[in-house]
């Protein structure tokens, strides 16, 4: 068992687990941590929890230090200079016609790397670009480019559920959707169905597939024939969490029925 903390390092973004190297932690406390991407500032948002080691996908870094007055000026004089930098790139963009939405920009917290994320329909050659904004400013350019998924899941919104997006709310890690679950869940693939906000497939058919999976195991398709109180119809549709078909039986209309 290890001692570990959960640390966000944007608003809805991606929690990370950290070690917490001894120290007691509160959440929503900013501290500082190394990271593959360099020394950076990130608030905790789980606090001190044990976790199985085999539950971890790769070696943890450590927390450093909670950060003191002084870090969080730095922090927040990174932050005032990386959204002038991200107005002067965007600029260079637009004077290049360049096809692509720069998103934001951060220097990690010591100010070794500029991070700059944008949104392209297509790959993007932009080592031209890189290297004009290095001679601006001096420091390593990283590019990084990031899917709508992504986006939605930071800036959040409401679904057509009337919910709170899920990937902003509860979802921890946007797992791979596929068109087959919304068939398998027998959706309409209608766009306006099955697609978020962000354009891309509901995430919730991801995590409702296994319960779809179960209710779904054991019914009919539909077409087939089945005999009711009414006699002998054709299955026409299926309500899947009920668990009961829609039948159209000949001289009595449509009526549902349970499954047996």
């Amino acid at each position: 068992m290890l001692e570990v903390v959960e640390i966000v390092f944007k608003k809805n973004g991606r929690a990370y687990y950290f070690d917490t190297n001894g120290l007691k932690l509160e959440k929503e406390q900013r501290v500082i941590v190394e990271t593959d991407q360099g020394t950076q500032i990130g608030i905790i948002k789980e606090a001190n929890y044990m976790i199985k080691a085999e539950k971890l996908k790769s070696a943890l870094k450590p927390v450093l230090r909670a950060a003191t007055k002084k870090d969080l000026d730095t922090y927040e004089k990174n932050q005032r200079d990386a959204q002038k930098a991200l107005e002067k790139c965007k600029k260079i963009v637009e004077k290049k016609k360049i096809p692509m939405n720069l998103i934001d920009a951060n220097y990690t917290f010591d100010r070794d790397k500029l991070v700059i994320r944008f949104l392209a329909d297509n790959r993007i050659d932009f080592r031209d670009l890189v290297k004009e904004i290095a001679n601006i400013y001096k420091v390593r350019i990283e590019l990084r480019q990031i899917g709508a998924r992504d986006k939605a899941k930071e800036v959040s919104g409401y679904g057509a559920c009337g919910q709170q997006l899920c990937c902003s709310r509860f979802l921890k890690d946007l797992e791979a959707v596929s068109i087959n679950m919304a068939k398998n869940q027998g959706i309409a693939l209608n766009p306006s169905k099955i697609n978020g906000v962000c354009g891309r497939l509901l995430c919730c058919l991801k995590y409702e597939d296994e319960c779809y999976k179960k209710c779904r195991k054991g019914m009919l398709k539909i077409g087939d024939k089945i005999k009711t109180k009414e006699g002998e119809g054709t299955i026409i549709g299926l309500d899947i969490l009920a668990q009961k078909y829609k039948v159209n039986v000949p001289e009595k209309g449509i009526i549902m029925v349970d499954k047996k």
